[in-house]
């Protein structure tokens, strides 16, 4: 059975403006059929339901590209151990979605396009399977860490360092899922702030947000000596390590994170590209992590840190919003870029600086649900 990614995508396309409909269809489909697996999974599915179609999204796109989706469905695999999942699981998962697909685009359903989406689950849970299987004997399903630093550095924004019992293998770029005691089955992730250190300590940059369980329980209610659970590193934004270009890091709020780590790992491998870091929030209040970056910026000649505020009129440093602010320099085309922050800012650069010239094989960003 080969597979076909054009039928599997034009079928697709026609339940993206009903995502909503369908991932409550199927998540209903799938605890009816198997009621034993809602247990599994939080007690609100919201957060879950934007994820799964956020996933789906992903790998449907991707079926092209054989090479980075292999790598995305490889990380999904080692990542779902934390849940419980085995291979038997994925076969009702697999029934839920061919029922979900088949009903929401049964205007245009054919056996041929059964076939194609058959073919294609088929592939991705294997891929799945088989790199937890092997995962399983080298990596935990999660990390227990240790709280050893809790800083408060604006009413909703808290820096969090934290050690894991056993060394959490990652790279620069990359985030995290946690669960705290608080909120058991509740996973959110959030971006590793720092470059792999000796003494196996990682920050978390965490945002508070309205109706956050895990951000809240980070922020106000995590103290100093608390355990909390760490999944398998993810994401690929991780930096050029051949590249001799110059670096641009637009940053919006706690995206700040990820970028700062790989700002890092430059400096660490002991080159010396000019790096232009453009870090914004909506005030300077919000702007929690410049006397790090300072300190950072002094250390290093090459590093330029530009803060950035769009709604405070009386601030007394550049003003306005991030995609607008990076057209206010030189041309960026011959940088490598890595952009992180809320969706709209990051789509809203991204398309920005293609227009100015950046190709897209440059502009390296990350896909990652967070409460922020």
């Amino acid at each position: 059975m080969s597979l076909n990614p054009r039928l599997v995508k034009e079928s697709f396309s026609v339940i993206e403006p009903v995502a909503d409909k369908a991932t409550a269809y199927f998540y209903g489909r799938l605890f009816t059929e198997s009621p034993h697996l809602r247990g599994m999974f939080p007690p609100a599915m919201d957060v879950q339901r934007d994820r799964l179609f956020s996933a789906l999204t992903r790998i449907v796109w991707s079926l092209d590209s054989p090479d980075s989706l292999a790598a995305y469905l490889g990380q999904l695999g080692r990542d779902h151990r934390k849940y419980g999942v085995i291979g038997e699981h994925y076969t009702a998962v697999g029934n839920a979605l061919l029922a979900t697909v088949r009903r929401f685009a049964a205007e245009i359903w054919t056996n041929e396009i059964e076939a194609a989406w058959v073919a294609a689950y088929t592939a991705a849970a294997n891929l799945m399977i088989e790199s937890a299987e092997s995962d399983s004997g080298v990596s935990p399903a999660w990390w227990p860490a240790e709280v050893i630093d809790h800083e408060l550095r604006h009413p909703d924004i808290a820096v969090l360092t934290l050690r894991p019992v056993e060394r959490l293998p990652y790279t620069p770029g990359q985030y995290v899922n946690v669960q705290t005691a608080r909120w058991p089955r509740v996973w959110r992730t959030f971006s590793i702030a720092n470059a792999p250190r000796a003494d196996n300590t990682l920050r978390l940059h965490v945002r508070s947000v309205p109706g956050g369980w895990v951000s809240t329980t980070l922020i106000r209610h995590t103290r100093i000596g608390d355990t909390v659970l760490l999944g398998p590193p993810m994401g690929t934004m991780a930096p050029c390590e051949r590249s001799m270009r110059d670096v641009l890091c637009v940053a919006g709020g706690t995206g700040l994170a990820p970028l700062k780590a790989i700002i890092e790992h430059i400096i660490v491998s002991g080159r010396r590209p000019n790096i232009h870091l453009l870090f914004g929030a909506r005030t300077a209040g919000e702007l929690y992590d410049m006397p790090d970056l300072i300190r950072m910026e002094s250390s290093f000649p090459w590093l330029r840190v530009l803060p950035v505020v769009s709604d405070q009129p009386g601030f007394d440093g550049m003003r306005g919003h991030l995609p607008e602010v990076t057209q206010r320099f030189h041309s960026w085309a011959e940088h490598d870029v890595y952009v992180c922050g809320p969706p709209g800012m990051v789509n809203e650069t991204v398309r920005r600086l293609q227009i100015d010239g950046v190709p897209l094989s440059r502009i390296h960003r990350d896909v990652v649900h967070s409460e922020r």
